[in-house]
């Protein structure tokens, strides 16, 4: 019985995170302090410059080297167009910068995070990525960045 509970918590936990509910942090339904959890905000679709430096690349430079970068640290500079604050203890944070393709799904990364930073603004990540992440239950993501923190 005890399994099932824990598997429906995960099961639950992360309908609500593609629902976009505000705030769900498992014995404590306040709300998050800071950014603007759950919302998919009508946001600036200006293009968002790359980031600099080693290890950096676009939104569409991740899913297209997906398989070679994962497991391996990844700098990725956007607009925050989506925060799901407090789902399975993080942060779940959609990042856009004007690179790759909506109707095939590329054009956003989801990067995990304790940081929580508020929609619309432009933010660099850095993280690991890990590629055809399976969180269970129908949960996939072809690319992910974990363990995010966040930099204007």
């Amino acid at each position: 019985m005890r399994r099932f509970s824990r598997f429906l918590a995960v099961v639950l936990a992360l309908a609500f995170v593609f629902a976009g509910v505000e705030a769900l942090a498992f014995g404590d339904m306040s709300k998050p302090k800071g950014g603007n959890s759950g919302k998919a905000a009508s946001v600036d679709k200006t293009p968002v410059e790359k980031a600099k430096g080693p290890d950096s690349y676009t939104v569409a430079e991740i899913y297209k080297k997906s398989a070679e970068l994962d497991k391996k640290k990844v700098v990725v500079r956007g607009r925050v167009t989506k925060v799901s604050a407090g789902i399975m203890g993080k942060n779940w944070v959609h990042l856009q910068d004007g690179s790759g393709d909506a109707s095939s799904g590329t054009n956003d990364l989801v990067a995990t995070s304790q940081d929580l930073p508020s929609v619309g603004n432009v933010v660099t990540a850095r993280g690991t990525l890990h590629k055809d992440k399976d969180f269970g239950s129908g949960y996939k993501y072809v690319a992910i960045v974990e363990e995010a923190t966040f930099k204007p």
